[in-house]
């Protein structure tokens, strides 16, 4: 009766898949970051490509979108500059590609407004201190945020100034 042993093959993937299913289940993920949960889970690295190519395929993990809608929220919701926007696209695995489409959708115009707010922000939080402690306050949020020192200087100067 060879038609009752279970073909492992078949099996291999199917457990593959159903791991990254319920990965995506939680949030959506990066091709690479899905490799490497399939590595962690000890899976045949030839399963583990066969089933992200039929998940790609199919269009369950599409690594351009992830990237798209990463930068949108990354900007939007935090004001993260483009460049720390790059490197952490780059750090989950996306390719240049990817990237530099998902960058697009931000202009320089809109990355100016957006620091310029952040600014404004911190030093209304820190009216009560001394000049020179808002400014370095200020640059270190402008900082860490991605933007350049240029971006940053400028911005704090014409937050300054307005007040």
């Amino acid at each position: 009766m060879p038609w009752l042993i279970p073909d492992t093959h078949a099996q291999a993937v199917e457990a593959a898949r159903e791991i990254v299913l319920r990965r995506l289940d939680r949030s959506a993920a990066p091709r690479a970051a899905l490799a490497e949960l399939l590595e962690r889970k000890e899976v045949d690295p030839r399963v583990a490509t066969e089933v992200l190519d039929r998940l790609e395929a199919a269009g369950v993990i599409d690594d351009t979108a992830y990237a798209a809608r990463l930068a949108r929220t990354r900007f939007a919701e935090k004001g993260t500059a483009r460049r720390a926007i790059a490197e952490e696209l780059r750090r989950k695995g996306l390719g240049e590609r990817d990237v530099a489409e998902a960058l697009e959708q931000i202009s320089s115009e809109d990355e100016d407004t957006a620091a310029l707010a952040l600014a404004r922000k911190k030093l209304s939080a820190t009216g009560h201190l001394p000049w020179e402690v808002r400014r370095r306050r200020t640059a270190a949020v402008l900082g860490r945020k991605g933007y350049s020192r240029e971006v940053t200087m400028r911005v704090i100067a014409e937050a300054l100034a307005e007040e």
